[in-house]
């Protein structure tokens, strides 16, 4: 099959019907190749509604909902973006061409060197990548790396029983961060903002599966 056809029927097969309507959104994913940032053993999946496995047992997450997360948190072109999860960078590109800057996290030195030379060769310049875990927050560096130490967005690209308190201290007011939280096999992927300095608010934008962070903080079970 024609790779642009493959590509206009997963934007109208997969995602559109997962909700996926700005148009902004849809063009992007037509702008920056998915195939770019695919593995080569799995270049013919690049389209496929399905995750694409990655080196050290990660993966990518499926089209739609990279869409979707792209979609939810309404990026604008001033803003910041703290990424917890690299992977193969894809999701980083996207946000990239949204944001002014992201900063993405990768606990996989491996990983981290495919997203950086698939970002290079795709001639982003704006996504600052480091080696570390993030699955509980992210301390930053100094301000001259990037990291401003608080963000309009953050991105966690892997599920979380609960969402550690750090996250929520990490966006300024008015921020969003995009959380897969629960445990599976019943997980809801959400928005949380922060509406002032002591309050959040949560929507819930779908029920989803998807490989915790590694290290992800777990909560007691135990009840006293």
């Amino acid at each position: 099959m024609h790779i642009e056809q493959a590509r206009f029927n997963m934007i109208e097969q997969q995602i559109r019907p997962w909700d996926v309507l700005n148009q902004d959104v849809l063009d992007l994913l037509v702008v920056v190749k998915r195939e770019a940032f695919v593995p080569a053993a799995y270049k013919s999946l690049a389209f496929f509604d399905t995750e694409i496995p990655l080196p050290c047992g990660e993966n990518m997450l499926m089209p739609k909902m990279e869409a979707r997360i792209l979609q939810e948190v309404t990026l604008q072109k001033h803003e910041n973006v703290l990424e917890i999860g690299t992977g193969s960078g894809y999701m980083a590109a996207l946000l990239a061409h949204k944001a002014r800057h992201v900063t993405s996290i990768e606990i996989e030195p491996e990983l981290k060197a495919m997203a950086d030379r698939n970002l290079s060769n795709y001639g982003i310049t704006n996504v600052t990548t480091y080696l570390g875990d993030g699955a509980q927050g992210w301390a930053g560096t100094s301000s001259t790396d990037g990291d401003t130490g608080s963000y309009d967005v953050i991105v966690i690209s892997g599920s979380l029983p609960v969402l550690p308190d750090a996250f929520l201290k990490k966006i300024k007011v008015g921020g969003r961060i995009f959380a897969i939280i629960g445990e599976a096999p019943a997980m809801l992927g959400q928005i949380i903002t922060r509406e002032t300095e002591t309050a959040y608010s949560t929507v819930n934008l779908f029920e989803t599966n998807v490989k915790p962070l590694r290290n992800a903080l777990t909560p007691s079970h135990f009840t006293f």
